[in-house]
């Protein structure tokens, strides 16, 4: 029984007077880090409030989270297979083609190796209702048979928790309420699935260079400033809190595909921003740029810099409009110093009809494995990392707070440049 506290004494029935359970609290923000063949992960994800006798915790990780101080953590280490269930080849499920119901409202997907799709587009071979959003991947076609697999992706994959105290909370009343099961919570909806399964590459190129909805020339679309926040306060500053960690204040930095914001916390203000957008209006308003470059990648992915000429390429949401993106991330290996990084972060919002087509199609984790790929099929890329963050909350005067608590998800990919004398 975790020990719970009655003025000041311990009560071994966890009982008050008036019959109701005391229990104490905290804010912790759950890191889990694992590593694949392609990078280091590190999956992160808040909450608000962890009940430390109602909520279920992996291993000794209750019991260490507990005595946690703000700023203190703790981690501990799990073997594949148990914060998930273990892989099982009972999880290999093959079904003909025909199930695979194609087309999803306004929407026609085809079933493509390597992606993920929800049980419920093939509910009749899964045995469920069509609103399943359990998720399996398809790992191979073979005549008109689906092969797919049902595992959790991180199934194979041992990975390290770590609690980080964000701020402790007294002692209350227990009066009924929600459960969490950390496990489940850190790892649902998506870790995993920014990696490629064993021995087969995901089919995200069936088309390339990519199209959009609206083909429409670019420099009209965004001849119109928009002084617009692209991401909530929240997720804004959680992604400088990752440029913070990355980027050397005197640094000289590319912020790509830029506009008015930056993204770049304060203490980075020594560092030489420039800009490369496609409105100058927006650039010309960006406090923190040194200076600016109009230019379109999308009908020239040339950079117009010198080889070699940035310590970090920076690219805040805006990598899902690039129609040729390998090639950029070519570029961006070229002016970027060896050692030099380029961190690519995103969220879930984007302009409609001005993404590339498989974006909205792809879940956000599978988005991850996309810019991913990118990185690794530059050959320029080294030392890869993706980050994501989930479940902060939107700040009090966030307009919309009313639709939803939390923040936007942060997505975030960087490296660094290998050493040029090997490229």
């Amino acid at each position: 029984m975790n020990k719970i506290f009655v003025d000041g004494k311990k009560n071994e029935q966890g009982i008050t007077g008036n019959g109701m359970r005391k229990s104490r609290g905290a804010s912790i923000e759950f890191s889990m880090i694992w590593e694949s063949e392609y990078a280091v992960h590190n999956e992160r994800r808040f909450i608000t409030r962890v009940n430390f006798w109602r909520d279920l915790f992996p291993g000794r990780m209750g019991e260490a989270a507990e005595a946690l101080l703000p700023g203190e953590r703790c981690r501990e280490s799990f073997a594949a297979g148990r914060l998930v269930l273990p892989f099982t080849t009972d999880g290999i499920v093959r079904f003909k083609e025909k199930c695979f119901e194609s087309q999803q409202g306004y929407h026609s997907l085809l079933p493509r190796i390597g992606r993920f799709y929800p049980q419920g587009i093939a509910w009749t071979a899964f045995g469920c209702f069509r609103g399943n959003m359990n998720p399996f991947r398809i790992i191979g076609i073979e005549n008109d048979t689906v092969i797919a697999d049902t595992n959790h992706p991180l199934a194979l994959y041992p990975v390290t928790l770590e609690a980080t105290c964000v701020e402790r909370r007294a002692a209350f009343e227990e009066r009924g309420g929600m459960c969490h099961d950390i496990s489940e919570t850190v790892t649902s909806d998506g870790p995993g699935m920014q990696v490629p399964y064993p021995g087969i590459k995901t089919n995200f190129y069936s088309v390339y260079p990519f199209r959009r909805q609206n083909e429409n020339e670019d420099v009209f679309f965004y001849g119109v400033p928009r002084f617009v926040n692209h991401l909530d306060e929240t997720a804004s500053t959680l992604i400088g809190g990752i440029y913070s960690k990355a980027l050397v204040s005197g640094s000289k930095v590319l912020d790509l595909m830029s506009s008015w914001v930056s993204h770049l916390p304060d203490e980075l203000e020594q560092c030489e921003v420039v800009g490369l957008g496609m409105n100058e209006e927006e650039l010309a308003a960006n406090k923190k740029l040194y200076g600016y470059v109009v230019h379109d990648l999308n009908e020239s992915p040339l950079l117009p810099f010198t080889d070699d000429e940035f310590d970090a390429v920076i690219c805040t949401a805006s990598v899902e409009y690039l129609v040729r993106p390998l090639e950029v991330f070519k570029e961006i290996g070229r002016v970027v110093r060896q050692g030099g990084l380029c961190i690519i972060t995103f969220s879930d919002r984007w302009f409609p009809g001005k993404q590339i087509l498989p974006w909205s199609e792809l879940h956000g984790f599978e988005r991850l494995g996309l810019v991913l790929d990118y990185f690794h099929k530059s050959c320029l890329f080294e030392n890869l990392h993706t980050e994501t963050v989930r479940g902060y909350l939107r700040s009090s005067d966030d307009r919309q707070r009313d639709k939803t608590a939390f923040s936007d998800p942060v997505f975030a990919v960087w490296g660094s440049v290998k050493e040029k004398e090997a490229l």
